[in-house]
């Protein structure tokens, strides 16, 4: 029986400890704390080493190891395996093995990842036959144990860090929607962030297809040799293979939907929605279904979440936006009167980017370990420590057509657990200052 090494029990370590050992494995987990879980997979026979990795994992034959992907590969007990030649991969490869009737629609990118996905799982359920998977925060290990005989087609958000642990997965239909600089924290460089994604359309067939944003002159650079039918698309030509134009989507000459019929906000959210109608349409979902769904399509939680209007004043929850690049769309989305809400922990990453919008930004109250850096960005702003104390000084100076809007442009982690958990706690704060309104 082979052995295999699966480090970091969070929920797709979990989840991939079980498929392993449905199919025979002998599985190792490790992780740097402790094990909620232990029991239950102790039960199943897995050997559990817990509160750290220690050496004598290292004098064990594994046939290879399966890495949570937010574990860097240059923390010593990844690199010691990494320097010995031992095959590194994250669950979505192992999952892709086993699940021989499932159809990938794979989505990366910088930003909009979610939405999209969650767009085209919306579409792909009209087929009866769809599941949704991987960054959004359902390992595809989970759906192959639910369903691993069955056909199913998968919406499948995945970050870079998923892809790097990749080798034979091959999507049906892929896209990487948008470049830009993001988890310098993690990776080398710009170019090793870049190149990692491109993964995604590695190992497709002739036969599949990839989704090329002309307009992204970053993805233009990188997305090169491409084995599969590339497919462009653009909002701004129309000589491409999906488009605009007079309001409406175009795939070739099939109208997709009109652009009108959303309901979400943004020019970004029309490329997200041209981005699932045509792999929707691809897999197989009709042009009436597609019209259908995006017209009922509500914004995805954290993702320029629509909270609530209160005294004129609205308020939207952008907490996904965890570099400068995602708070472009949000800005993009209303013309002026933005009370921003921005600031986190650092992830070396250039917030200029975001002056261009400093006329749109009435006032911005910057807050975390970030906070100093925002003043060289905008000309109207003010320092806080706190989320809530930022919020608290933005009620004070807001006046009915304002748009509160938290898109922090920084990671979470300074103060929060995670993007969510900062999402939810600003909306809980809605909650209470509308009680006393």
């Amino acid at each position: 029986m082979k052995k295999v090494l699966v480090i970091g029990a969070a929920r797709s370590g979990t989840a991939v400890c079980k498929l392993l050992v449905a199919h025979h494995y002998e599985v190792y987990i490790s992780d740097a704390n402790a094990i909620a879980n232990k029991e239950e997979l102790s039960a199943i026979g897995i050997h559990i080493y817990e509160c750290g990795h220690p050496d004598i994992l290292k004098e064990i034959d594994f046939a290879f190891v399966v890495k949570n992907p937010g574990i860097p590969y240059h923390v010593p007990f990844i690199k010691y395996f990494v320097d010995k030649g031992i095959d590194i991969y994250t669950e979505i490869e192992i999952a892709s093995w086993y699940a021989k009737h499932f159809e990938y629609a794979a989505i990366s990118g910088t930003n909009g990842k979610t939405t999209i996905t969650s767009m085209l799982y919306e579409l792909l359920q009209f087929n009866k036959k769809a599941v949704v998977a991987g960054n959004i925060g359902i390992p595809l290990s989970e759906c192959v144990l639910a369903h691993e005989t069955k056909h199913k087609q998968v919406a499948l958000e995945l970050s870079n860090f998923q892809l790097l642990g990749t080798k034979t997965f091959a999507p049906q239909v892929s896209v990487i929607c948008n470049l830009s600089a993001d988890h310098l924290d993690y990776m080398k460089t710009e170019e090793a962030y870049y190149t990692s994604k491109m993964k995604i359309y590695e190992s497709q067939t002739p036969e599949s297809y990839f989704l090329r944003n002309v307009d992204d002159a970053l993805v233009m650079k990188y997305a090169t040799h491409i084995p599969c039918q590339t497919l462009d698309f653009s909002l701004v030509r129309t000589d491409v293979d999906i488009y605009v134009k007079e309001g409406s989507v175009y795939y070739r000459d099939v109208c997709l939907f009109d652009i009108d019929t959303l309901q979400v906000v943004g020019i970004h959210n029309v490329c997200n929605a041209m981005i699932a109608s045509c792999m929707a349409y691809l897999m197989g979902v009709s042009v009436a279904n597609i019209q259908e769904g995006l017209s009922h399509f509500k914004s995805v939680e954290h993702r320029l979440e629509y909270v609530a209007t209160i005294q004129g004043i609205k308020f939207y929850n952008d907490s996904k936006a965890t570099n400068p690049e995602a708070v472009i769309p949000a800005l993009k989305a209303f013309d002026k009167n933005i009370i921003l809400l921005a600031g986190g922990s650092d992830k070396q990453l250039d917030l200029s980017v975001l002056s261009e919008f400093d006329a749109r930004v009435k006032h911005c109250f910057s807050f975390g370990k970030t906070k100093q850096e925002f003043k060289q960005v905008f000309s109207n702003i003010s320092i806080c420590d706190t989320m809530k104390e930022s919020l608290e000084e933005a009620l004070k100076i807001a006046t009915t057509g304002d748009v509160i809007l938290l898109s922090p442009a920084c990671a979470s982690f300074d103060q929060f657990k995670s993007y969510e958990q900062r999402g939810e706690i600003f909306k809980q704060y809605i909650v209470e200052y509308m009680k006393q309104t």
